[in-house]
């Protein structure tokens, strides 16, 4: 189902112009207006889900191929030496907006530092007690 007050969704749809480098009946795939680097790409579905918590099973296993197969184009096209691909949950993970998209980030030799923290650790027994937490939620 369309959102007609989502920006992604006129996008995805075609109600609003976007650099579009792949598209099929279910997804766009649009250059990022603000890249992190030269062909970052948002891939957006065509119907309306705010998270990956509301993505469908369907749009679930579709999404992570697509990505595969952007990458591998941005590879070939851009040569860039990798990618990232980045999907943002909730304000406090960097979503700015509502509907469910991956980025997928070009990533060059020799360029910014992008997607990266500094590994930190567990207290004696916490790791435990946190998986457990986490099984009992599923």
């Amino acid at each position: 189902m369309r959102d007609d007050n989502c920006i992604f969704c006129k996008i995805a749809n075609g109600d609003i112009p976007s650099a579009t480098i792949y598209e099929d009946d279910m997804f766009r795939v649009i250059l990022d207006l603000g890249p992190a680097s030269k062909g970052h790409a948002l891939i957006l579905p065509k119907e309306h889900f705010a998270d990956v918590t509301e993505l469908d099973d369907v749009y679930a296993e579709k999404v992570l191929k697509l990505g595969a197969k952007i990458g591998g184009a941005m590879k070939k096209s851009l040569g860039c030496a990798g990618f990232n691909l980045v999907q943002n949950n909730g304000i406090a993970a960097g979503q700015t907006v509502f509907h469910f998209h991956m980025h997928v980030i070009p990533r060059y030799e020799n360029g910014p530092e992008m997607v990266a923290w500094v590994p930190g650790s567990y207290e004696e027994g916490e790791m435990e007690k946190t998986a457990e937490e986490i099984r009992k939620a599923l």
